[in-house]
């Protein structure tokens, strides 16, 4: 038994939303429960999508948050609604495949010490029949330790997690585009044991928007506050810190179009 959580907010595409729910309840193990937050109020569109999924669906549940808090906000209250302690994660815009939540579920089971069960992910454009790359992380708890000192170890969209383990770590906080990272480092230093299955399970979605907003000066700050809060937590050293901003800070101020080829060409398989 095991919730899924959502966080959906007004700017998102109705037909991808629509793509995401057929995904969850077309799982060869279907969802407990689903628990979808209302991260502020929405379009009528996206209104009218959420309400007939929920009465075709009763497993779907919709917390309504009056104003837009956030993704770290909006996922820490949807965790309290959470009934079961594997709770599995996914973005709006994405696509579970069929056999996603199968294979995390009997990794649980076959090792019950874990707390955290990610995996890769095929990223796309437009369809999930044009992959562009995949975003491939390492296997083992100590692997992933790690590789966390130098670039996030979890693929955020794809996870299934112990809540117990996430709350025991601080739950999400806010820390705009590095909720996730931020909250992976917290459980880690935490001795939480984390295992990555070594295969897709989920269609990303990406476009050049997505590296436009992993790009800029506001971006390159908050990255090298990030990596100084890494630092101050131990999780890396004081040299580990200058080599990650002196290899990090290039890529967020380049052009745009630059940091497309960079990503798509030697930061993904």
């Amino acid at each position: 038994m095991f919730s899924v959580l959502l966080s959906l907010y007004i700017k998102e595409q109705p037909s991808h939303l629509i793509q995401c729910l057929d995904s969850l309840f077309s799982q060869t193990l279907l969802p407990t429960e689903i628990i979808l937050v209302k991260d502020g109020p929405l379009t009528a569109e996206l209104d009218a999508i959420v309400s007939d999924y929920a009465v075709r669906y009763p497993v779907l549940k919709v917390v309504a948050l009056p104003q837009n808090r956030g993704l770290g906000r909006a996922l820490n209250e949807g965790l309290k609604h959470c009934s079961y302690d594997i709770v599995a994660r996914m973005d709006t815009d994405d696509i579970s495949k069929p056999d996603r939540f199968e294979k995390q579920v009997a990794v649980f089971q076959k090792h019950p010490e874990l707390d955290l069960v990610g995996a890769w992910i095929d990223e796309f454009e437009n369809t999930p029949q044009h992959v562009l790359s995949v975003r491939k992380v390492p296997e083992t708890s100590g692997e992933i330790y790690e590789y966390c000192k130098k670039r996030c170890p979890v693929n955020h969209p794809v996870v299934m997690f112990r809540k117990s383990a996430v709350l025991a770590a601080g739950g999400y906080q806010h820390f705009p585009l590095f909720e996730d990272y931020f909250l992976w480092v917290r459980m880690l230093k935490n001795r939480a044991k984390f295992y990555n299955i070594q295969e897709s399970l989920l269609y990303f979605r990406t476009s050049p928007n997505m590296f436009k907003r992993r790009g800029g000066w506001k971006y390159a700050m908050d990255e090298v506050r990030f990596q100084n809060v890494m630092r101050k937590m131990k999780m890396i050293t004081w040299g580990r810190f200058l080599m990650n901003v002196v290899i990090r800070f290039p890529v967020r101020i380049m052009p745009n179009k630059l940091r497309e080829i960079l990503y798509k060409n030697s930061l993904r398989k």
